[in-house]
């Protein structure tokens, strides 16, 4: 697998350290591990996670900006784990609502000795925190509707919403209500995978 993330990060310009690498195998590996008996994702072959779930989530890392964000619907801890492997100085919290989902998450923190990470299991609506954070994460979460006012509550005033999809969401972004405002919208090339990539940025209209 050292093999497979080296060929898909030398596809991309992004920098991570050796120590980084041997992290994200190892995140790859518990995910397969406990994935048999926690169903955590649909993808069965570690090699095709490599490229599906962690380069996947490591082409939003050139587009944070802040120090503080909240992977909101996280499942098995994506894209935060990959992201905060590889950007220690940023704090993550994790969030999701099933118990399984979050004690994974919790053990990869224990095994991998990270410190930026806290997994919360709760509903959005129901978590209230007292720091706001400068970019809400989602990936497969939701619709851009449902999340931003699932989520309004969550971003500093200058605070981002940071959707990851698929094709460019065009009809979601026309029924966008009148508080919020597209930022930008990141083609995003993920190697080796097919289908298009967007990360959709949202800001609160001023």
């Amino acid at each position: 697998m050292q093999e497979t993330l080296a060929r898909l990060l030398g596809q991309t310009e992004l920098s991570v350290t050796p120590e980084q690498a041997d992290k994200l195998v190892t995140l790859v590996t518990l995910l397969d591990k406990w994935n048999k008996a926690f169903n955590l994702t649909s993808v069965r072959d570690p090699v095709t996670m490599m490229g599906r779930h962690i380069v996947d989530s490591l082409v939003v890392s050139p587009h944070l900006e802040g120090r503080r964000f909240i992977d909101v619907g996280t499942g098995p801890g994506l894209p935060g784990l990959p992201l905060a492997i590889i950007n220690p100085d940023k704090q993550f919290v994790l969030l999701d609502s099933l118990g399984k989902r979050i004690r994974f998450i919790r053990m990869v923190v224990h095994q991998l000795g990270l410190t930026n990470v806290e997994a919360v299991q709760s509903r959005v609506e129901d978590f209230n925190p007292e720091q706001k954070f400068d970019g809400v994460l989602s990936r497969a979460f939701a619709s851009l509707d449902d999340m931003v006012s699932w989520c309004l509550h969550l971003p500093t005033l200058e605070g981002r919403f940071l959707a990851l999809k698929g094709q460019y969401p065009e009809q979601e972004l026309q029924s966008l209500p009148a508080h919020l405002a597209l930022d930008r919208v990141y083609p995003l090339t993920v190697p080796e995978q097919e289908g298009d990539r967007h990360l959709v940025v949202i800001k609160l209209a001023s």
